[in-house]
């Protein structure tokens, strides 16, 4: 059952505030380097009820007139078409959706850093694109030895070789499509041209997870490690933090690591290091806002075995290592949790083995969990789909919500026109005849208007679903796991 753990509003507040005090701090310009999800974090919105998806976005937009944003992308993810795998789309094109994503905001995007340029054939004919576009676009370089070689990097052939960035607010975000592209270093790059043209400029870090101020072994800071499995990111006790104040917080493995490098590069930059341990360069404000930390943790556990069930269907994909699934079965050990957990697991796989074919079964927000089969009109995703609609709005099992009279036509012209082998209904067909049906049936009509009331509904499936299902279940808001095998043996699984 959904219950709110977070505050939205405060965090909104605080966390603005928050920022233009480290502005101030550096009198007056600030390079943020921006991780994570700015739009869509529904990792932080499934971990921290409460927390709405588009939370960070929202929070720059009441800064948007201080504030201007740089995007960086590195020059090898274009040439190699690197995708990001929740959207499917390449980076160079991600570029593009964040640029409109932040107009969209009244944000002002200045420009686009390519960074590790090396004249890659694909980059050279993206910058063109950009700047065809009306973009102002530049170029950062690969330095030999980065980080750790800090005289040559500190230098005039170092960051000084690269392009400086024109910029003309106090507030300069730094984000990129992924990890790896250079955000860091185009944020310290800027600063080192700074402070040679005589003006004075911070840096700071704004990352959600792990959360810095609460325990090590907190389910959402487990959490986070499940979500990063792929990247070998270890939650750990930040020891110049604990050394410089007598205070344990908590940040990862990769920053801790850095930070004698990030503190001795400062130093050479600045003359003296503003920070004293990575967790000093945060401004997260997240931990503040949790306000029902039993809410937080029981979602944060749910996200957790999610985590597991998304590793193994990508091992079965051939997308992922098997180590990752040890990695993310030690995540759960301690976190003190199991599959057996998550309910809907057990209908689901119960329903499938007493039908002999596919199952799917949903926990509604009143704890009632409905399992459904694949019939012969309607693939299991939208026969659940549509009992637990007529659960919501109390129309008894044997009311039937769909017409034969739509259902028909739509059959034929899958099979028909389409050349579609299989004639069920998928989700996306079923709410479409739902609609059509709620025109003239009053219970198609109370039936959909219930769709909302499906939003943080745990599902699970006894088989991959397909990409249509999937869409629509992440577009409902619904979490969604499935076991790792398909429904049939064939070699493509489109």
């Amino acid at each position: 059952m959904f219950k709110v753990g977070f505050d939205n509003d405060a965090y909104l507040r605080t966390q603005s505030e928050k920022i233009a005090e480290r502005i101030a701090k550096f009198g007056g310009k600030l390079y943020l380097e921006f991780g994570g999800k700015l739009f869509d974090d529904h990792h932080a919105s499934r971990v921290l009820p409460g927390f709405a998806p588009d939370s960070k976005i929202r929070m720059l937009e009441k800064l948007k007139d201080k504030a201007e944003v740089i995007i960086a992308i590195n020059a090898g993810d274009i040439e190699k078409n690197k995708v990001r795998g929740d959207l499917g789309i390449t980076y160079d094109q991600d570029v593009l959706r964040l640029i409109d994503a932040f107009r969209g905001y009244g944000l002002y995007v200045s420009s686009v850093v390519l960074t590790r340029w090396q004249e890659q054939p694909s980059a050279v004919a993206y910058q063109k694109k950009l700047e065809g576009l009306g973009l102002k676009v530049y170029r950062h370089y690969p330095i030999a030895g980065y980080p750790s070689n800090i005289p040559l990097v500190v230098s005039d052939d170092g960051y000084g070789k690269n392009e400086f960035v024109e910029t003309s607010r106090e507030l300069v975000v730094v984000t990129a499509p992924g990890p790896g592209s250079g955000k860091m270093a185009v944020c310290l790059s800027q600063i080192y041209h700074e402070n040679k043209r005589g003006v004075k400029a911070g840096y700071a870090k704004f990352e959600t997870f792990p959360i810095w101020n609460i325990p090590l072994k907190h389910p959402v800071n487990l959490a986070y490690e499940a979500a990063t499995a792929d990247l070998n990111d270890v939650n750990m006790i930040d020891p110049f933090h604990l050394e410089a104040y007598g205070q344990t917080t908590i940040n990862y493995n990769r920053d801790v690591e850095i930070f004698p490098v990030l503190n001795a590069l400062f130093t050479r930059i600045l003359g003296e290091s503003p920070y004293k341990s990575p967790t000093d360069m945060g401004v997260n404000m997240a931990g503040n806002c949790i306000i029902d930390d039993d809410a937080v943790c029981a979602a944060a556990k749910q996200e957790i075995i999610r985590r597991y069930y998304n590793t193994l269907c990508d091992v079965r994909k051939g997308n992922a290592d098997k180590d990752q699934i040890y990695k993310q079965e030690l995540i759960m050990e301690q976190a003190q949790i199991s599959t057996a957990d998550r309910p809907v697991i057990a209908a689901a796989n119960q329903k499938a083995e007493l039908t002999g074919g596919p199952a799917i079964a949903i926990e509604l927000n009143d704890g009632a969990i409905i399992s459904a089969k694949t019939s012969s009109l309607l693939g299991a995703c939208s026969a659940m789909l549509l009992d637990a609609l007529k659960h919501l709005a109390g129309i008894p099992d044997e009311v039937r919500l769909l017409s034969p009279m739509v259902i028909e036509p739509i059959q034929n012209l899958k099979t028909k026109q389409l050349g579609h082998k299989n004639p069920r209904l998928h989700m996306d067909e079923a709410l479409v005849a739902l609609s059509v049906c709620a025109l003239t049936d009053y219970n198609a009509k109370i039936a959909l208007e219930k769709l909302p009331e499906l939003r943080h509904c745990e599902v699970h499936a006894s088989v991959i679903l397909s990409q249509v299902d999937v869409g629509v279940f992440r577009r409902l808001g619904v979490n969604l796991t499935t076991e790792p095998s398909y429904q049939s043996g064939n070699l493509y699984h489109g």
